[in-house]
């Protein structure tokens, strides 16, 4: 039993830590990449491409195309809390805090 506590205070210790150690930046990323995941990749896809079958049935926008990287961030973050077109409005779903880790990890998906 003893060794068992221990083992678990050793785990979280290590669990702490590196949530401590880790930038807020990687974090986010993290945190971005798990909502893309949930709430656009059915249209845009994993790779952002709008290659999935449903992005082709409602020509959904490549989002590491030139069109998308050249607007601005306030303009991503609109489209994402307005929606535009067919693509339906998250403000009201999302944080505006989340919508904004959203939109730079749009701005990652043509590096990747």
């Amino acid at each position: 039993m003893r060794q068992i506590l221990s083992r678990l205070a050793l785990a979280a210790f290590f669990i702490g830590f590196s949530t401590l150690v880790l930038p807020a930046e990687t974090r986010a990323q993290g945190e971005a990449s798990k909502v893309f995941k949930t709430n656009c990749v059915l249209c845009h896809a994993a790779n952002g491409s709008g290659d999935s079958p449903a992005g082709k049935a409602m020509s959904a926008k490549d989002l590491r195309s030139a069109e998308v990287q050249k607007e601005s961030d306030a303009d991503l973050t609109a489209t994402i809390t307005k929606g535009r077109g067919k693509m339906p409005a998250f403000g009201q779903k999302l944080s505006p805090d989340v919508i904004t880790s959203l939109a730079a990890y749009i701005r990652q998906l043509p590096k990747k």
